[in-house]
């Protein structure tokens, strides 16, 4: 993506940074309405099935019938935040939701989510197990898979295992430096991934062709990383390398296409179980030439993703506005985009991921960046993703400091600018990003659904047999009624609990809220009931507030 270049609508740097806090117990402020609480089991991830693909399409299931139903417990209902006082209240079509006992053919995949990261960010002292705000930001983004990458790797990153000074051909700026990276550097960010348990994937540099040089930092990442070391790509966005100047006029895919097999080849010596994951490009041509080229490790497709960045506003649709982000539009058009990226995927039956992408790569703020609005998006991005059949979706991000720096970052650190104080603060998009992060994995099921305006459900059965369902309500929360859902399960349910991601309006910044804190939200096993749950019945009926995300969950 572009260099983000410093905000200019920088914050007062002496107004402090709302702080995230743990929740632990019950929600406070979420009203109790009988007398106990049914406590849902916290859903186990099965060791056997963990990370295993996903059941064929059309598999139907059978859930097991209780023979007599149990007297019905007393349950505590959740109470949601509802639209401000005065508001015109426009009337929503009710969203009728009917989940099917079938399962679609794709999954939620232990580690959806992910952050990505400059390359030269290796070299940040933040990135280690020891740093529990670093470790407390990643944890509510469930196994985060940390990618690094950026346009940092071509231009201004420099990998050394044997102390070589930083050649001088590569340049930066204050915000953006040169850094090399060291063995040292990848033990150091090891720690950080034993303490989240998280993965990480890795880019090497192509701007300046230096096969040995990426064979030797992937055999040192497959020796610090072990099995966490997900897969390595060469070069970033190299679509992009004759526009820029890092290669000549002429560099185009066919050239890519020798040196990516020079570099697969080198790497493979060394680290044959490492996956090539590539090309790593917005361009659509150079997807399926990826797809059929042969190479001798695992490949792994790769493409990027930034629906709002016609900067300039060339194409109107693709402008950052707070109207294109919320819209339909949007929504329709990046499934039409990522489904030509999965089809040279799954014709070569390779993984498909997104290791790069935000709302928008236009540098500076825009009336898009901090709001909520941008989290709405971020958990209906990786959750369409996800049905669709991609397996990693990884958020570009920033470790500048949130005073100065790239406003589209999911996290930042506090401090004046590029003067950072340790302190880690996460913004509205990655609460959005967390609502999905936290949802177990499992196999998304066949729905068929009818109005709700800008609404848009999914649904994902568990190994243990529950069943998520998750609403993404992107109605105007300032202007829109609550919408009533009929929800139709393929059970009778026993329990229903839920969790909510909220805001005040699609232009909040910095407010954005799960089940009324600044947090990831509660603990499975403590959340509180759907309001109106029906004990032992399929048919479900609740109202939802406009501008939510609302992860349900039923056991049987």
């Amino acid at each position: 993506m572009p260099h983000a270049s410093p905000d200019q609508n920088t914050p007062d740097p002496k107004k402090p940074v709302r702080r995230r806090t743990k929740v632990l117990a019950a929600v406070a402020g979420v009203a109790v309405v009988a007398a106990a609480a049914v406590a849902v089991p916290l859903l186990q991830e099965d060791p056997d099935t963990a990370g295993a693909a996903s059941a064929p399409s059309g598999t139907p299931f059978t859930l097991a019938a209780k023979p007599t139903l149990p007297p019905a417990p007393e349950f505590t209902f959740y109470e949601q935040a509802g639209p401000p006082a005065g508001s015109p209240l426009n009337p929503v079509e009710p969203l009728s939701i009917d989940v099917a006992a079938e399962t679609l053919g794709t999954s939620l995949s232990d580690g959806l989510i992910g952050l990505s990261l400059e390359a030269t960010d290796l070299a940040d002292p933040s990135l280690s197990g020891d740093n529990p705000e670093m470790v407390q930001s990643l944890t509510g983004l469930g196994r985060p898979l940390l990618r690094f990458g950026g346009n940092a790797v071509d231009r201004r990153f420099f990998w050394t295992s044997t102390g070589e000074a930083i050649p001088g051909n590569l340049s930066g700026d204050e915000a953006h430096p040169v850094r090399a990276v060291t063995p040292a550097d990848l033990e150091r960010v090891n720690t950080l991934l034993e303490a989240v348990d998280g993965q990480i994937s890795l880019t090497v540099d192509l701007g300046h062709y230096d096969p040995a040089r990426a064979a030797d930092m992937t055999r040192a990442a497959a020796a610090a990383f072990g099995e966490r070391l997900v897969g390595v790509t060469v070069g970033n966005e190299p679509n992009g390398f004759a526009k820029t100047g890092l290669r000549g006029s002429d560099y185009g895919i066919d050239a890519y296409l020798v040196e990516l097999k020079a570099y697969a080849e080198a790497m493979h010596a060394v680290a044959p179980q490492v996956p090539i994951v590539g090309p790593g490009t917005y361009e659509s041509s150079w997807w399926a030439a990826f797809a059929k080229t042969e190479l001798p490790q695992e490949r792994i497709l790769s493409y990027h993703h930034y629906p709002l960045s016609s900067c300039e506003g060339s194409d109107p649709l693709g402008k950052p506005t707070m109207a294109n982000l919320t819209g339909r539009y949007i929504h329709d058009h990046a499934n039409d985009f990522r489904a030509v990226g999965l089809k040279p995927a799954q014709e070569a039956g390779l993984q498909a991921w997104i290791p790069e992408t935000g709302v928008s790569a236009c540098p500076g703020s825009n009336e898009t960046t901090k709001t909520h609005a941008s989290a709405v998006w971020s958990a209906d991005y990786a959750l369409s993703a996800a049905q669709m059949g991609i397996s990693r979706v990884s958020f570009h991000s920033s470790l500048i400091t949130c005073t100065g720096g790239p406003p589209m970052s999911a996290i930042c650190v506090g401090g004046a600018y590029l003067q950072p104080n340790g302190q880690v603060d996460e913004r509205s998009n990655y609460y959005g990003m967390s609502m999905v992060a936290e949802m177990e994995p499992g196999d998304f099921l066949k729905l068929d659904t009818a109005g709700g305006g800008l609404s848009y459900p999914y649904a994902v059965r568990h190994a243990d047999g529950s069943v998520s369902v998750a609403v993404v309500n992107n109605n105007n929360p300032e202007t829109d009624a609550q919408t009533e859902v009929s929800l139709q399960l393929p059970g009778k349910a026993l329990t229903g609990t839920m969790t909510q991601m909220t805001g005040a309006s699609y232009s909040s910044q910095d407010s954005t809220l799960i089940d009324g804190r600044a947090a990831e939200g509660v603990p499975a096993a403590e959340r509180l009931t759907v309001p109106g749950f029906e004990y032992g019945s399929a048919t479900q009926t609740f109202p939802l507030t406009a501008g939510t995300v609302t992860i349900l969950n039923f056991t049987f």
